[in-house]
């Protein structure tokens, strides 16, 4: 299901979570590639950010500016973390075939409604993507309720 390349790239994704962590923020972070080129890369920035949506898909994908739509349907999304409802409605707008993703033990709410509109998504089962989040519940518990829009 998944190569060297993939992993690679995934790789660049849990370099964004980390950051995103030591920023005080959730520790998910994605990364877009076209033809085997990083075209950007992003991180959960709710907490840094103030925001309602900066989930780490949509802020890749969000940093990644205005592409063709050619471009999109050629890409594939790299996530560390499976995508909730938002970031997988985000990649299916801009019909993004593929999602990979690192870990969806913690998290899974998207994965069969993607397959279903045609997107493929790997999961990848990341030791160190699940190690991520693990974290982030036991030490930011509040922080990864208000994530996914539950109360604590």
């Amino acid at each position: 299901m998944v190569d060297d390349a993939d992993r690679t790239f995934l790789a660049r994704a849990v370099e964004q979570a980390r950051i995103g962590w030591d920023e005080g923020g959730v520790p998910i972070g994605a990364a877009l590639v076209h033809d085997g080129e990083v075209l950007a890369v992003g991180r959960n920035r709710r907490i840094q950010m103030g925001s309602a949506i900066r989930h780490g898909e949509t802020d890749c994908i969000e940093n990644a500016g205005r592409l063709p739509a050619r471009v999109y349907r050629a890409s594939v999304l790299y996530t560390t973390l499976s995508p909730c409802f938002m970031c997988a409605g985000t990649a299916v707008l801009y019909d993004i075939p593929r999602i990979v993703v690192g870990e969806n033990r913690t998290f899974q709410a998207s994965e069969e409604w993607l397959r279903s509109r045609g997107v493929r998504v790997d999961v990848v089962d990341d030791d160190e993507c699940r190690a991520l989040m693990e974290r982030m519940i036991a030490e930011r518990p509040a922080l990864w309720a208000e994530d996914i829009g539950e109360e604590e």
